[in-house]
Order: structure tokens, then sequence, then C-alpha cells
């Protein structure tokens, strides 16, 4: 194992024998819970091993406790009738302990929850934002909304997990021993029991036939890795959703095309992701009609395995099962590590190696990120109108507050992360069992604080183009879209150089790393008081830009997905009936004589679009497939 790991955790040992080290960790956990005093009887009259079951049961005793009926009721009228939306909020979001016993009733209980706890970080520093501000910006999904794990996790001490989406794991190294792929391997599961996605590279693993120095004689190659890894994803369940997985290969991998095929086979790989890292020359290649060198190791100067290939039906054969099976993915590597801001900090740990699950957040080793979206739509005035507008400027006083937001949101990451290690601690196996989740929380933890990075993107988009009059995919709203992505890059840039001025930049900055970074050097150009600032006060974090998916969060908002288009504004569903009661229609009646009623189910912007242009949004339900259409 790397004997820097073992130094973090020997730093670790040492300050956990300093008196007050759990105290404090327990402090910083229940702190919002428990008034200063009950807190100090508690500790006074319990060991440390009961005192945060205590906690946990004062808070019990405290909090009002909701039926599942009673919730799906109040978050259904919050919702307007959105069934789904309700059914999405209460499972994954609403505070519940491990018993799956529910302490919120609508989403404002969440909000409130989640404006409590990053207003108590705020506290800490200067011109700090109010509880009843942050509140309003995240009330009704309206403004701003923490993705998944924050909206979980935040505040929730019933339950041990991160705050984190989306994590990265691994080794640059050719560590392709089984210790080493084992290891990644426990990894995996340590971080999808703490509700985390995960992503790692294979390109370290030794091609199929290559010889081993053991009785297997020769390599079996990637693609059982590959089940083993995905095989573990379908193992742990998380809070409210299964593990996500990421598979990488870099294309100039050996293996890189029986990585290609695995998923072809019904069955197989059904845990992952999987996404292959091309490269420039490969591309090149296939333009030119060229061969392309595959080697092992990918990045030796000497490799002990080479062969070429033709790179035109390498390509062909990504399309075709892209076409077939939507995977694998392609990523085009060289592209991200030029644009990559942290990768100017590759000698310092930051090196990229694969994504989260999704793709949008490539990551190094032990890197992790938080995710937060702005509703667009939200910042069109009179939508659906001829006097619609888009608000830029509440837009970007909006940016400013998110990058805020999601940089409390790291130092109560950091509070869950110490959490994590002392629960670790007090698991009763003997350290060396505990060893590698021991490690891995430790270097999560230290790459968090050295980087800071933050995940800020957005949703609805499809409905603020829809809802400004424009079609989705025209040079007009794609040449609006893009100005609108570049007013968040240098808003939410602005607020990290300040939030550096009043809070202190990230640890590693080093302006003279990022010159020569294309993605800095655009917002020198498009912004150079920014840029003045920056070099003056540095940044407060490494990175802060995505565009997530935003799946379940969008049902919550009740609008588009992500940077997506609206794909249906109508949809049929079915609801079974009894054929004798009144006012009921039968469209259907199934194999075991139920009678079912079909009715139509709207885009809920759509029903905003119906009732702006004066249609009875219900007297639309009833309409058939071609008077929808006409519409």
């Amino acid at each position: 194992m790397d004997n820097n790991l073992f130094a973090s955790t020997d730093k670790e040992l040492e300050k956990k024998n300093t008196p007050n080290y759990y105290d404090e960790v327990l402090e910083k956990r229940i702190r919002p819970e428990l008034p200063h005093e009950e807190l100090k009887i508690l500790n006074e009259n319990k060991g440390r091993e009961e005192l945060e079951a205590a906690v946990l049961e004062k808070k019990r005793e405290t909090l009002k406790k909701y039926t599942h009926e009673e919730v799906l009721v109040s978050a259904t009228e919050y919702f307007k009738g959105d069934v789904l939306a309700a059914n999405v909020w209460m499972n994954k979001y609403a505070l519940k302990n491990s018993a799956g016993e529910i302490f919120e009733l609508t989403p404002d209980d969440m909000h409130r929850r989640l404006a409590n706890e990053i207003a108590r970080i705020e506290k800490k520093y200067p011109n700090p934002l109010s509880e009843d501000t942050i509140y309003e910006l995240l009330k009704d999904f309206k403004y701003i909304i923490p993705q998944g794990s924050p909206m979980a996790g935040i505040g929730n001490n019933f339950q041990v997990s991160s705050l984190s989406n989306c994590f990265v794991i691994g080794s640059d190294t050719n560590s392709d021993s089984y210790g080493g792929i084992l290891k990644v391997d426990q990894e995996q599961v340590q971080l999808m029991k703490r509700r985390g996605g995960v992503g790692h590279d294979l390109s370290h693993i030794r091609p199929y036939g290559s010889p081993v120095k053991n009785s297997a004689l020769t390599s079996t190659g990637i693609v059982p890795f590959m089940e083993r890894y995905s095989n573990s994803t379908r193992e742990v369940a998380q809070d409210g959703r299964r593990g996500a997985l990421m598979l990488s290969i870099s294309i100039k991998h050996p293996d890189a095309e029986n990585f290609i095929d695995a998923k072809m086979e019904l069955g197989k790989v059904t845990g992952a992701n999987v996404s292959v890292k091309l490269d420039d020359n490969f591309m090149k290649a296939v333009v030119n009609n060229t061969t392309y060198r595959q080697q092992y190791p990918i990045d030796s100067d000497n490799p002990t395995f080479v062969k070429d290939i033709d790179a035109n039906s390498l390509w062909s054969k990504i399309i075709h099962n892209a076409w077939q099976s939507a995977e694998p993915g392609v990523l085009f590597w060289d592209t991200v590590i030029r644009e990559s801001v942290p990768d100017s900090y590759a000698d310092k740990g930051f090196k990229t190696l694969s994504t989260n699950p999704c793709g949008e957040i490539p990551l190094c080793p032990y890197d992790s990120c938080r995710l937060l979206a702005l509703n667009l739509y939200s910042y069109v005035d009179k939508p659906f109108t001829k006097d619609a507008s888009f608000d830029g400027s509440l837009f970007s006083k909006h940016a400013h507050h998110a990058l805020r937001i999601m940089d409390d949101i790291i130092d109560l990451e950091v509070e869950k992360i110490d959490g994590i290690l002392a629960k670790i601690d007090a698991d009763p196996e003997v350290f060396e069992t505990k060893r590698i989740e021991w490690n891995l929380w430790t270097n999560i933890r230290q790459k968090t604080l050295e980087g800071r990075r933050t995940g800020i993107g957005i949703t609805a988009e499809g409905d603020m183009l829809a809802a400004l009059g424009s079609r989705y995919g025209t040079e007009g709203a794609t040449d609006f879209s893009t100005e609108v992505h570049k007013l968040l890059a240098i808003e939410v840039y602005r607020s990290s150089v300040e939030l550096a001025r009043d809070r202190g930049p990230f640890p590693i900055f080093d302006i003279e790393k990022e010159r020569n970074n294309p993605f800095i050097n655009r917002i020198k150009d498009a912004a150079p008081i920014v840029f003045e600032n920056m070099e003056k006060y540095g940044r407060r974090n490494i990175a802060m830009l995505t565009i997530a998916p935003t799946g379940s969060v969008s049902i919550c908002s009740q609008t588009s997905s992500g940077i997506e288009p609206v794909f249906m504004v109508s949809y049929k569903r079915r609801r079974k009936v009894n054929p004798n009661d009144r006012n009921v229609t039968v469209n259907f009646t199934d194999e075991v004589g139920d009678a079912w009623e079909e009715y139509n189910v709207f885009h809920p912007k759509f029903v905003t679009w119906l009732t702006v242009n004066g249609y009875n949004p219900e007297e639309v339900q009833a309409y058939s497939e071609e008077d929808l259409t006409q519409i």
C-alpha cells in the first residue's frame, strides 16, 4: 500500500489520541440538535460510546414523526397534485432515520432544515447570509437546488452518510495486482454505502494474455474485473437509490475493444456505465484512416505489450455499439485534460483519472463533488408571453449566492467525514480490518479541503427557452444559451474570488500554475477585473462548474431536466377504475378483466403555457392525441 496513505493514517491516529478528539467530532455532528448545556449534561453522565446514541434518541423525542400516508398526502398537495414528484421527494430527500421513519411533512420542512445548517456555517465567516435569505433561495425549488445527497444529508444526523454526490477512486500508477484491484473494489463499496456514486479507471490492469507471476500464468484481462465491480455495485443498497458506477478505459489500452464489447451481451456489466477515453492521436488516425498503436502500460516509454490496430474499424465498433445499446460513452480525454483547471495542479495530486457515473465531473483519485443547480425557468419574467424576458441581474446575484452556499456545504461535508471517521473508529473490528476504509475517508477529507471543489450547474434550460418563445436547437436559442452559461461562469468565478478575499483561497492555489489554462484565459478575456482580483486574492475553489443530468431534482422542481429539451409535453397514464362508478370512462380492459381509464399527463410548464394561452388544462386532459397534436 502507498506509504503516503500510512503517513496520513498515522497523523490521524496521533490526532485521535488527543483527549478531546471524539468530543469535538461528535459535537460537530450534533451541534444543531442540542443546546450546549444539554450536551454538557449528557457528556458528564455518559461515556463516549453512549453519547451519540443518547443524542439521537433525544432528537427522536423532539421531532414529530409522520406516517407514510400523511407525508404523501401533504407532499402531493405541495406539488399541486403531482404524485410522481411527491413520491420522489418523500422516498429520496425527506428527513428519515435508518428505520425509514419520516420527520418532514413537505419540502418546506426540508428547505428549512437546509437553510438552518447552511446559515450555521455562514456565521463562521464575514458578511453571512441569513437563514431567511437562504430559505427564500431554496424555497419551492424555485432558484437554487442542492442536488441529491446534500438535500438528503444536510442536517440529517440519523444516518452516517456523505454529502458528496460523486467520487473518483483508484490510482494512475500500474497497480494491477490482485491487492490493488480488490482495494479499489472495497473503496467503491465503502463509498456507495455512504450514498456516493463512484468512478474509476481500468487502464492500469494488464491486458488479456499478459504473463503473470502466479499459478494462472496469464492475465484474464479487463472484462472479468468489469463484472466484479459491476456486481459490487448491485450489492450495495444506498439511501433512496442503488449504487452508481462509471468504469473508464483509455483507447490506448490493448483490451479497449473487449471493454467496448463487454455490455453487448445481455445481462453483462449491468451495474456500471462504461466510457472510453479517446485521445487526439486516435481521432487523427480515424480521420486519416491510418493505424493506431495500443500499448501497456499506456503511458510507458518502454511498454511490455504493443499492438497496432485499424483505428477506423474500432471507431465504427464504438459507434455501432453506442447506437445499439447506448454504450460505451466517449470521453475526449486530451480535451478534458487541456481544459481542466485542477490538472494545473497535477503535481499536487490533482491529475484527472476518470469521471463520476454520469460523466459530467472528471476527477483525480479521492476527489469528490457536491452538486447544485440553478432553475433557469425561474429567471424568465412574464413566461410564454410576447413580453417574456430573462432577468440576468437576478441570475447573476443568485450565482454569487450559489457559490457561497456550495462553499458552506464543503464545510458541512468535512463535518460529515469526521463523523464517518468517528464511526469507523467506534466499530468493533481491529484497525487492520478498517484500514482501507479509514485511509479512503482520510484521503477524501484531504482532497476536499485542498481543492474545495464545487459543482454548480443549471436545470430547466428547455423550459427557459420555451418560456422565452425560442425553439430549442435553433441558432438564436443556442446563442442565447451560450450567453447564459458564460454569465454563470463569470459570476461564479467572481464570487469565488470574493470568497478568497474574505475566507482565504484553497490551500494549494497558485496563479502561475494556471496561466496557460485555456479556460482560465477565457475568464481573463471575458472578465479582466475578475482575473486581476484573482491574481491579488486567489480563488476559494479549485473548480466550480458542471452540467449534471438533474433527473430526480427536475422532477421535484417540475421542470425540464438539465440542458435537455422537453421530449414530450404529454403522455398517457392509466388508473384502475370500477366500470360501474359514475363519470368513469373505460379505455382499456386487461387480460384479467380489470378496467382502466386513460388520461393525459402534462409537463408542468406546458400547463402554464395552456393557461397563459387561454386553454383550460382540465378540459385539455380529455383531448385525443390528434387534438393535442394540433395544439
